[in-house]
Parts: structure tokens; C-alpha cells; sequence
């Protein structure tokens, strides 16, 4: 049977998700706020699985136009929930409303929850639902009047690897770094080096890529604890993407940062990781550092000036990694920033340019 599955994502990141998906297999079309794709329980493990650059993965019950509080509540009663929440199942209803008749977010929680709870009831013969069970994330989003009703798929945001534990100031999200590692010019083989790594997860986003290891292989999912979930498939699933993983393959990924704090969490987060002694990140100032062998790829995500130290320092940074990357002919790189004035400081105009979102700051991804 097949279904329709939205794979959430960051503004500015939909495009990547849908070609994730792709190179999977799976069909996808990019949509505001997702990818969304059809396919059956078995591919919607898949991507939470293998997916480096989505949020979640949510499965979609129900799109319909809505007015009042009683179409949302037929609407959710319409849905077959016995098909999917076991009789013990504990039911948490999450909502958003965007420019719509229906802007009470609490309300719609109380319709939706009350709507599911009788349907379970009516079809299941009970007069009580304990709640003692799996936990089904469901949520309500209206937006211009059209209400979509999903199922959370994922549970924790996919961003959550489990390598790490530790965060230091203005982190990375791991989906983002995943995403700043396909957008930027480096490949699986090709030298990669971060001279502002913090605590490390470019380094460690990039060792995924190289390594093939799904971007979910150590953590669970909601959706193997629903009862609908064929579960003996799911493991078989996640054994035979763990055998495509090559954790001895060889690659060339370094990086080194001037905080020898951020430089201690980034080494706890590298060992567990599994890339301990594969990735060494040192104590440098980029402003003397200086590269030899062959080129390869810096990608960076500095400080803009907004949450670490302040904009004149930042742009004195901005114009050293103009000189850094002089010092070292044939590379390319790929930076973050907030600062829309950064090529003025770099030094020169990028070849590439995407607008992307750092949590709620607006960036841009340059390309040189």
C-alpha cells in the first residue's frame, strides 16, 4: 500500500531534500517547507534512516480545505486512526495556523484530540483509551485555510545523531552542516578542511558522506514503535543499509579552530562519532595557516558577528579568509554567513550564491 510522506525541511533546503530522495529511488517533488513523496512504510524508514538533510519525515493522513472548528472535527474524524494508533496508544496533538478562518492553535488541538479520541472509541468498542503506550506525535497544520493532518514519523528531529551531547556556543545543526557539505564543491575523495570547526560538525558530517554511513544508523524513530510498522522489515532494513556503509574508506577531512574549548567538544563529539584518529582537529590560527599538498576544499561556517563577538571582528575574519584562501592556489571554498556585506570584505565576488536560514538568521551560502 502506498501512502504520501513529507520530508520537512529548512527554508531554502527543499531542493536538496527532493534530490536526497532521488538518489534513493524515491520520487519526490520539492515543496515549501518539505519534499514531499509517495511511497509505502517501508521507503518512509528509508528516509528517516538515510536522509542527512531533512527535519522529519511526517506522514500525511489528510489535505482539506476548512472553515470552521466542525469541518476540522468531521475532517479528523474522517481519518482511519484505528489503522494507525494502537488502543493504547498515547495521542499528542501539536497544531499551527498561518493566516487562516481558524487561528486558535489550543482550539484546534481540543477539536483534533476530541475527534480522534471518539473515532477510536466508536470503532474500537472501548469507553476509555489508557494512553500507556507508543507515543504518536500527531499534528494539525492549517495554512490559508487548507488543513493537513500528519503523523510524526521521526519523533526526535532528524538532526539528532546521537554524536552530539555537547554543544558549544551558536552551533551548527547537524542537517544544515550535512546540507552546507552537497552544496559546497567537495566531493567524496577530494581533501576537505574546516579552519574555523568549533566542535567539529562539518568534519563529522562530511566523514558521514565519505563513509556512506546512513545519517540515522545510531538512534531509533518514532515509527518503529506504531503497531501498523512492519517491524521485522524495519530491522532487516537498517541491517542491510548498515552493510553498505565503509567505515575503513580512506579520506582526507581536517580541520582546526582558535578555542581550545570548542576544540575539546569537538574531539568528544569526533570519538563518538567512531572517527576518533581519523579526524584530528588543531589548535590554529587561520591567519598563519597555511596548507601543503594537494588542493582540496576549506568549507567554514565563521562567526558572523551577531552571536559570537562583534561585527568588526568578523569582518577583519572576513578579509582573512580572503588572504587564506590566495595563500592556497586551486582550492575552493564555501562559507555561511549573515553578513550580506562579506564578499565587500572577502575580497572578491562569489561564483555561487544561495540564500539559506542558520536557525531564524538569513544567510548565505558563497561559493569561491
Amino acid at each position: 500500500m502506498e501512502y504520501t510522506f513529507l520530508a520537512t525541511a529548512a527554508f531554502g533546503l527543499e531542493g536538496v531534500v527532493a534530490g536526497e530522495l532521488k538518489r534513493m529511488g524515491i520520487p519526490a517533488k520539492a515543496e515549501q517547507g518539505c519534499a514531499r513523496f509517495v511511497g509505502d512504510l517501508k521507503d518512509a524508514y528509508r528516509a528517516n534512516l538515510l536522509l542527512r538533510t531533512a527535519d522529519r519525515v511526517l506522514l500525511c493522513l489528510c489535505e482539506r480545505e476548512i472553515f470552521t472548528f466542525e469541518d476540522l472535527y468531521q475532517m479528523i474524524g474522517s481519518i482511519p486512526w484505528e489503522q494507525y494508533l494502537a488502543p493504547d496508544a498515547m495521542i499528542h496533538v501539536s497544531g499551527k495556523c498561518v493566516r487562516s478562518q481558524l487561528m486558535s492553535i489550543r482550539d484546534c488541538q481540543a477539536v483534533g484530540k476530541k475527534a480522534i479520541v471518539a473515532r477510536l472509541q466508536q470503532k474500537l468498542r472501548i469507553s476509555r483509551l489508557p494512553e500507556t503506550g507508543a507515543h504518536c506525535p500527531i499534528e494539525i497544520a492549517i495554512v490559508k485555510n487548507i488543513a493537513r493532518v500528519t503523523l510524526d514519523m521521526s519523533g526526535e528531529a532528524l538532526n539528532r545523531r546521537g554524536y552530539r551531547t555537547w554543544n558549544g556556543e551558536a552551533p551548527l545543526r547537524e542537517t544544515l552542516a550535512a546540507a552546507l557539505v552537497e552544496l559546497s564543491p567537495w566531493r567524496v575523495g577530494m581533501r576537505l578542511y574546516d579552519p574555523c570547526c568549533g566542535t567539529g560538525t562539518l568534519l563529522i558530517e562530511a566523514a558521514l558522506k565519505a563513509t556512506a554511513r546512513p545519517a540515522g544508523l545510531n538512534r531509533s524513530f518514532a515509527c518503529e514503535e506504531f503497531s501498523f510498522m512492519p517491524k521485522a522489515e524495519l530491522a532487516a532494513i537498517r541491517a542491510q543499509e548498515a552493510e553498505k556503509a565503509t567505515p575503513d574508506a580512506a579520506f582526507s577531512i581536517g580541520g582546526s579552530d582558535l578555542n581550545p574549548e570548542a576544540l575539546k567538544l569537538a574531539n568528544r563529539h569526533i570519538e563518538q562519532a567512531g572517527f576518533q584518529g581519523k579526524i584530528v582537529p588543531k589548535l590554529q590560527d587561520l591567519r598563519t595557516l597555511t596548507l601543503t599538498g594537494e588542493p582540496g576544499v576549506f568549507l567554514l561556517n565563521p562567526p558572523y558577528g551577531e552571536r559570537l563577538g562583534d561585527q568588526k571582528e568578523a569582518r577583519a575574519l572576513y578579509q582573512e579568509l580572503g588572504l587564506l584562501l590566495k595563500r592556497h592556489p586551486g582550492w575552493r571554498m564555501g562559507v555561511i554567513t549573515s553578513d550580506f556585506a562579506f564578499e565587500r570584505y572577502f575580497g572578491r565576488r562569489a561564483i555561487q550564491k544561495r540564500r539559506l536560514y542558520n536557525g531564524r538568521l538569513e544567510c548565505e551560502f558563497c561559493v569561491y
